[in-house]
């Protein structure tokens, strides 16, 4: 069964450069690898109580504003987003190592829950999902990129960096910007 949710934010986080890194690994130890990572993202998902939808290879998608409604959705991802960057160097230094990541963010309605008869998973479906991942794939190693719409929810709050207008896959040309940090 699948709800709509009129306003979420969604999260997308990718490894930079991942296919040639993990061809220098044994699976196993790339397992391991990818485990420690993301279960430090877990646990900041589960302290800014957000949805984490998936892992699927050496992404991390996540969302705020569903299952549970977050007037907030676009400051609590915001946050989320910035601590990974802050984890991910904590991640690096424990074990001497320099991954980089590309974070995309996009804000507005999906619709969300479990659909199938076999290993059930919340997933969500929608633009704002496809224009998410487009935001990561299109962005740049170490930055958060986000788009207009969660750029407005945002700016009175965080700084950023205007990156101007790009040419993004099956959308055409969009206005972004890097989220930086909180303002002060």
């Amino acid at each position: 069964m699948a709800d709509g949710f009129g306003e979420v934010s969604v999260l997308f986080a990718d490894i930079v450069s991942f296919t040639s890194f993990a061809e220098k690994l044994l699976p196993q130890d790339l397992v391991i690898l990818l485990n420690d990572l993301f279960s430090r993202f877990d646990d900041l998902s589960n302290r800014f109580s957000l949805e984490k939808i998936k892992t699927s290879g050496d992404a991390y998608i996540a969302v705020s504003g569903a299952p549970v409604p977050q007037p907030r959705h676009a400051q609590v991802i915001a946050d989320m987003a910035l601590e990974m960057l802050s984890e991910l160097a904590r991640f690096n230094q424990a074990r001497r190592l320099s991954l980089e990541m590309r974070f995309g963010i996009h804000s507005g309605p999906v619709v969300a829950g479990v659909i199938g008869k076999k290993k059930f998973v919340y997933d969500l479906w929608g633009d704002a999902v496809n224009t998410a991942s487009r935001m990561e794939s299109h962005g740049v190693a170490g930055q958060i990129q986000v788009s207009e719409s969660t750029y407005r929810l945002l700016n009175q709050e965080y700084e950023f960096y205007e990156r101007g207008v790009i040419e993004v896959k099956g959308k055409g040309e969009m206005r972004t910007w890097f989220l930086q940090g909180k303002a002060c």
